[in-house]
C-alpha cells in the first residue's frame, strides 16, 4: 500500500472514530462501536483480498450516515462521490420501520454495485461472527437464529461477489443449519 493510500485510510478511520465516539455495540461488554467498521474493513482486506481504497473507505464509513449526524454530502465533500455512493447503497432508511428496512435489504441486495455488495458481505460476516461470539443483551437464541435466517436471505442476493467471503458465510450458515 502506498503512503498516500495509508494516509487516506487513516484520515477515514479518524473521521469514523470521531463520528462513532460515543457509541457502543449491543454486546454485554459494550464494545466501542468503531471496532465494527474497522473490523468490516479488515475482513475485506485480510479475508476478501480487497485492495480498492474506496471500498475500504466505504467499509469504515458504512454506518456513519445511518447512526450519526453525518450526511452523504459531507461524505462526498470529504471522501469523494464513489465512497459516498457506496455508503449510500448500504445505508438503511431509518425513517422506515425495522421490518421494512430488513425486507428492503433482501430485495435490493442483488441490484447493488459490486463495491456495495463487498461491503455488505463483510458487514454480514462481522455481525454473524459477533452474534456467535456473544449474544447482545436481551436477545433470545430464537432471535439470533432468526437473524441468521434473515442474513442468509440478504447474502443469497450477493452471491457471485467474492468467493472467499461467501465461503466463510456459507460455513457460518451451515453451522446454524441455515440453507443459503
Amino acid at each position: 500500500m502506498s503512503s498516500s493510500s495509508t494516509a487516506v485510510l487513516l484520515e477515514t478511520v479518524n473521521f469514523a472514530a470521531e463520528k462513532h465516539r460515543n457509541q457502543r455495540r449491543k454486546d454485554p461488554d459494550a464494545t466501542p462501536y468503531i471496532n465494527h467498521p474497522i473490523g468490516v474493513a479488515r475482513i475485506l482486506s485480510h479475508e476478501g483480498g480487497i485492495t480498492d481504497i474506496e471500498v475500504l473507505q466505504a467499509a469504515l464509513l458504512h454506518d456513519t450516515v445511518e447512526d450519526t449526524d453525518t450526511t452523504f454530502e459531507e461524505l462526498e465533500s470529504m471522501f469523494g462521490a464513489t465512497v459516498a455512493r457506496i455508503v449510500q447503497e448500504v445505508t438503511d432508511d431509518k425513517s422506515l420501520p425495522k421490518e421494512e428496512r430488513k425486507r428492503l435489504q433482501v430485495e435490493h441486495a442483488p441490484h447493488r454495485s459490486h463495491q456495495a455488495k463487498l461491503v455488505k458481505l463483510a458487514d454480514k460476516l462481522y455481525n454473524l461472527r459477533d452474534l456467535n461470539r456473544c449474544t447482545p443483551k436481551g436477545w433470545t437464541p430464537e432471535r439470533v437464529q432468526e437473524y441468521f435466517i434473515w442474513a442468509s436471505r440478504v447474502v443469497k442476493g450477493l452471491r457471485g461477489t467474492n468467493a472467499a467471503l461467501e465461503e466463510k458465510l456459507q460455513q457460518l450458515f451451515l453451522e446454524r443449519g441455515v440453507q443459503l
